[in-house]
């Protein structure tokens, strides 16, 4: 096959504007290797402490305080006070001003069933006597 003159000329034109094409194009750009990640060290989170503490005042009882919605929010959960301040509290009629009690801020479920059980089921009381009922919940 015999390539005429002008079959000549176009390939030498496409090669010419092949060679402008690819030396006009933009190098490809090498890109920065990205920063290496700085790691702060991880804070370390206190949990919440799970007691808090109140001052007893005059005119105060167990009832009462656990009712407060900065307490229990439920005056039937008393004998969880009881039970965390046993130590103090003889017997869970008395308590005096000045006392500072334990509040235990997360009882599990089950300890506050048990609370609200014994107070509705606590049976007859009076002052200055520790009763049979109180000593079984205490577990003495």
């Amino acid at each position: 096959m015999k390539i005429n003159k002008s079959m000549k000329l176009f390939g030498m034109m496409l090669l010419a504007l092949n060679i402008a094409v690819g030396c006009a194009s933009a190098p490809e750009e090498s890109k920065p290797a990205p920063a290496p990640v700085k790691q702060e060290p991880v804070p370390v989170v206190e949990a919440a402490p799970t007691t808090s503490s109140y001052e007893v005042i005059t005119g105060d009882n167990l009832w009462n305080i656990s009712g407060k919605s900065s307490v229990y929010g439920n005056p039937y959960q008393w004998p969880l006070i009881y039970k965390a301040n046993s130590d103090q509290i003889k017997d869970a009629d008395l308590i005096f001003p000045g006392q500072t009690l334990a509040i235990d801020t997360n009882p599990s479920d089950a300890d506050a069933a048990a609370a609200i059980q014994h107070a509705k089921t606590r049976g007859s009381w009076s002052i200055g006597a520790v009763e049979d009922s109180d000593k079984a919940y205490l577990g003495k």
